[in-house]
């Protein structure tokens, strides 16, 4: 009977073949870059060694070293990179652009201004970050759509207001850190994204967001695919478009404003990812958005990885380094965006 059902999809859908590969590549990919990111720095560590500390903890330097900086440093990273790829996915979903990313239209920039002020000015509040942080994305959010809607999103509009918005909160930062010179040490490098010194403690601090948004955004992708549709034929199946697209955006801020509480200003994973996934697997967010997750999580491990050890000892910030890669593949989406008029 279940091989018959399984013809039966298959059969229904010519892409499942190729869908399903594409997601075992990802979840492939995330554990050969989490295995590279604790194996390689300064000490390489052997792929049994791993293994063994995580499953029998001993206490020698080597174990001190995958428990206490490396173990944590990743999982870090893959939540991180997750929830920004779901978050660009919903994004882009929600807006029907493949250019909404929650670098590009100001959200990260909301989340960063209101993460920095808890920082600096109110450091015994650090708990709260991750929630502050998600009110400073909404409000970004809300004044992108207000500024770039007229009779829906303007793509251009809302790439201008984001510029604009991005703008704004970076000044409120800038001015933050400049009138308190004194207490901003940790937080320069923070606003370059990165993973230095990430502990357990940030793992527990984004970990309940990333459960939370990980299950809501895969359970919420028949609503997604009901707007790919249309407004129109998305309300003759049942969907409450405005309630939809609201609660979605809402989902979109929690992810971006998680991440970049933990992790700083990380852009253009939002972008990327899903964008190129789609090229794998279409449009159909049941697959596109676990496949972004998990590529999402290898990128960023990847390039966290790459960045500490190319000219170690020396370590390039991850956000650099993303946005040395992302800010080309933006203008490459701009340019063929803008000729097709």
């Amino acid at each position: 009977m279940s091989f018959s059902i399984a013809a039966d999809k298959r059969a229904k859908d010519p892409r499942l073949g190729k869908r399903i590969i594409t997601l075992s590549a990802g979840l492939a990919a995330l554990c050969a870059f989490a295995a590279a990111g604790i194996a390689l720095g300064s000490i390489d560590i052997k792929l049994s060694e791993i293994l063994r500390v995580i499953f029998d903890y001993a206490n020698t330097e080597n174990s001190r070293i995958i428990y206490y900086i490396r173990l944590p440093r990743v999982l870090t990273a893959v939540m991180v990179g997750a929830n920004m790829a779901l978050a660009g996915c919903i994004m882009q979903g929600v807006l029907r652009n493949p250019l909404a990313d929650p670098g590009i239209i100001g959200v990260s920039a909301g989340a960063g201004m209101s993460a920095v002020a808890v920082m600096v000015l109110f450091p015994e509040y650090s708990l709260l970050i991750p929630p502050i942080a998600f009110l400073g994305a909404l409000a970004a959010t809300g004044t992108v759509f207000l500024l770039s809607w007229e009779n829906g999103i303007q793509p251009l509009r809302m790439i201008l207001a984001g510029v604009a918005v991005s703008a704004f909160f970076g000044a409120i930062m800038s001015a933050i850190m400049v009138f308190n010179s004194d207490k901003i040490q940790g937080t320069v490098n923070w606003m370059a994204g990165g993973f230095h010194g990430r502990s357990w403690e940030h793992v527990k601090m984004i970990l309940p967001y990333c459960l939370f948004g990980t299950v809501s955004a895969l359970s919420g992708y028949r609503y997604l695919n009901a707007l790919q549709l249309g407004d129109e034929v998305a309300r003759s199946i049942g969907a409450r478009v405005e309630l939809t697209r609201f609660l979605l955006v809402v989902l979109s801020a929690l992810l971006a404003a998680s991440a970049v509480s933990v992790a700083g200003m990380i852009g253009f994973v939002g972008l990327i990812v899903p964008h190129t996934m789609r090229i794998f697997v279409g449009s159909d967010f049941e697959f596109l958005l676990p496949c972004s997750a998990l590529f999402g999580g290898a990128l960023v491990v990847g390039a966290d990885t790459v960045a500490r050890t190319v000219i170690a000892p020396i370590e390039i910030p991850v956000g650099i380094f993303m946005a040395l890669l992302g800010a080309p593949f933006f203008l490459y989406l701009l340019k063929k965006g803008m000729s097709r008029g």
